[in-house]
């Protein structure tokens, strides 16, 4: 057995140990790293199937998507700048004074917090209530997304407030609060999104000009009734993720005082002003990279939308309002369909980056290079291992897919733009699992620096191709757009360390393997349509061999020895029962 696999063994006997049975308890760094997966998986699952149901309601479909989209993403703008890094700041501050023993200091800092950013989080929701008008009319040059951005301004106050809650029980070790809510918040949404468009169709479909009424609009668009429905139930979901917080801190408020009572540590009364400064000085760096991103999906937006109008009005399409409905669907197309496909292999990166990236900073602190190196390069490689049979998936069964998964909502620009997106993925895994790197090293501000020198290459591309090809311009922006986000960050990453890549392992194998896989279930789909005559069912075996193929082939081809899957969460065990199966020799 490996030093690695001894060290990891005997931490998770002694953490195995130390555990007891009240609410408050720490949980261990791999429970919490589990509670998070088993949440993110769970998120982009719910996620995948409330966006699948209401873009196949005749009506809603890509033209929804893309109002939809508009609004959201100005929202996720004020959101990052609100409360994206605040989990972790709360978090750092807290566990740095439980572990001095002082307790009473952890909840005034807890007390700033939430005093703080209440404030913030309600000026973001009347900037968003109030700019509406003006960032729909005179940003986006379609007034329909008025109504959607307004639905979901209450959001900004409560997702900021739940934030703070969420980074004081993070700070005590306990995820479940985070993973918990942010669970129902995805539950709630989904059923709530569901329901709520389902239940507009009806009484668009049998009473038009009743919604139009209700809802202020300017003309009988179903479209923009359903697009700010759904994102009306985004705002109930939060209200419900944040009352669900509020229970669980005073399920636990007797025993955290119980804790301010005997505390060890001596207690320093610090200013609320002092409080606030500290919080900030730590959450604006870490809210960075998340607000560059953020910004990125708005020029997205911004650029694609009138860009293509521009587009549009040379061809002739037809009125001004034809030319503005048909920019909206053609980016509903890219931000409610692709974007939410090729996001989805995230959540299985963020598994593996979670649980091996860490540990980076704490080797870098025992000045243990040699670990630091090992632990950055296999995650490197284990992101590669993820992002390619995705990308090689998408490109070779991508209609396919949205005709399994869009089927009242066929577009014939859908494929070929997810195809070119596809090539992003394993740019943006990269990136994900380099930024974490970089953070491990302390180097904060070069995913910042590395997402904003791509955000300004996309916006060259996106005004300077979709005048031309369309929205196909958009997806080759992004692909530039990663790409330089990661060559910047590589390039610092390897100035700090020198990553351990052989070739033929990270790149060769796992490159030919997933596109053989691809071009595989691409016969095997096209083979079982003309006898089936079942292009669903089809496609759906065409996955699973897929799947299963790569899983085989990895194996195979050796591409991950013993000392890897004992880096792997319960890779001890994993490799045992392979071995048990003979999947893999001893």
């Amino acid at each position: 057995m490996t030093d690695d696999s001894k060290e990891i063994k005997l931490k998770n006997l002694k953490e195995k140990s130390q555990k007891d049975k009240n609410p408050n308890r720490k949980q261990t760094f791999m429970e919490g790293v589990l509670t998070i997966v088993f949440a993110e998986i769970v998120i982009k699952i719910l996620g995948l199937l409330y966006r699948v149901v209401i873009t196949n309601v005749d009506g809603f479909q890509d033209e929804g998507n893309g109002l939809y989209s508009s609004g959201y993403y100005v929202y996720t703008l004020l959101l990052a700048i609100a409360s994206i890094g605040v989990p972790n700041a709360i978090a750092k501050l807290v566990s740095e004074r439980l572990a001095q023993g002082k307790h009473k200091e952890a909840h005034d800092v807890f007390r700033a917090a939430l005093v703080l950013f209440a404030m913030i989080g309600l000026t973001g929701s009347l900037l968003l209530f109030f700019g509406a008008n003006f960032i729909a009319t005179e940003l986006i040059g379609n007034e329909n997304v008025i109504g959607v951005m307004k639905a979901l301004s209450p959001a900004v106050f409560f997702v900021t407030m739940s934030a703070v809650i969420r980074g004081y029980f993070n700070g005590m070790y306990n995820m479940k609060a985070t993973s918990k809510s942010q669970m129902l918040e995805q539950l709630f949404k989904s059923t709530f999104t569901i329901a709520i468009v389902l239940d507009i169709h009806r009484l668009a479909t049998s009473n038009p000009t009743t919604i139009a009424q209700i809802l202020h609009i300017s003309k009988n668009n179903a479209t923009t009734a359903m697009a700010v429905g759904a994102n009306f139930a985004s705002t109930l979901a939060t209200i419900c993720s944040f009352t669900y917080l509020l229970i669980f801190y005073r399920v636990r408020k007797q025993k955290i005082h119980e804790d301010i009572q005997n505390s060890t540590g001596n207690y320093e009364k610090i200013k609320l002003s002092k409080l606030s400064k500290m919080i900030l000085s730590i959450s604006i760096p870490i809210s960075l990279a998340s607000i560059v991103a953020a910004i990125n999906r708005i020029i997205d937006m911004l650029t694609a939308t009138n860009c293509l109008k521009i587009l549009l009005s040379n061809q002739n399409f037809g009125t001004v309002e034809m030319i503005k409905d048909e920019a909206t669907r053609l980016y509903g197309i890219l931000s409610g369909k692709v974007d939410m496909l090729i996001g989805l292999p995230q959540a299985l990166n963020i598994a593996f980056a979670t649980a091996l990236v860490p540990t980076i900073s704490n080797a870098i602190a025992k000045k243990d290079y040699e670990t630091a190196k090992r632990r950055a390069s296999f995650s490197i490689r284990l992101t590669l291992l993820i992002g390619l049979p995705c990308a090689f998936g998408l490109i070779f069964l991508a209609d396919p897919i949205l005709h399994l998964l869009f089927p009242n909502a066929i577009a014939k620009e859908a494929p070929l733009l997810l195809q070119l997106s596809a090539a992003s993925i394993v740019f943006t895994l990269c990136n994900q699992t380099i930024n974490g790197s970089l953070q491990g090293f302390g180097k904060v501000m070069t995913p910042a620096i590395a997402l904003g020198c791509g955000a300004l290459l996309k916006a060259c591309i996106n005004v300077t191709l979709i005048p031309r090809i369309g929205i196909y311009g958009a997806a080759i922006g992004s692909i530039f757009s990663i790409a330089t986000a990661v060559a910047i960050g590589a390039t610092v990453l390897r100035k700090n360390i020198k990553l351990d890549l052989n070739k033929s392992q990270v790149f060769i194998k796992p490159f030919i393997l997933s596109a053989t896989m691809g071009i595989m279930a691409l016969l095997i789909q096209k083979a079982l349509t003309v006898t089936l005559h079942r292009p669903t069912v089809a496609t759906v075996i065409a996955v699973i061999f897929a799947m299963v193929y790569y899983l085989v082939g990895i194996l195979s081809l050796k591409i991950l020895d013993k000392n890897d899957f004992y880096m792997l969460p319960y890779g001890e065990k994993i490799y045992h029962f392979l071995q048990k199966i003979k999947l893999v020799k001893p």
